[in-house]
């Protein structure tokens, strides 16, 4: 028999419901959920999704919150290059110079 999902992948199993645009979304996001991710304890790829939001590493056991579908959300990326550029800016005064910029 032939592989009948080759183009629509785990969305095979929703059939003709719910619309192609539907299923195509569903199939990103699905691959991005259960694609390898980086531990931000130990820096390994063995971080999976242990239920919604919640996080864990298999190889260090670290458990953290995140994003539903991705372990870091676009929200908290940005939130962490804002809390860096706070951090370097304080670390830059009490240094005494400052980047001051007209």
């Amino acid at each position: 028999m032939s592989k009948r999902t080759k183009k629509v992948g785990i969305t095979g199993q929703f059939g003709p419901r719910y619309g192609v645009r539907d299923r195509v979304r569903w199939r990103d996001v699905d691959n991005r959920m259960h694609a390898p991710h980086t531990c931000p304890s130990c820096g390994q790829p063995k971080v999976s999704r242990l239920a919604t939001s919640i996080w864990g590493c298999r190889k260090c056991g670290t458990k953290f919150a995140g994003g539903a579908y991705l372990p870091k959300t676009d929200a908290g990326l940005g939130a962490e290059k804002a809390i860096q550029g706070v951090l370097e800016k304080l670390r830059a005064q009490a240094e005494g110079t400052t980047t001051e910029t007209a």
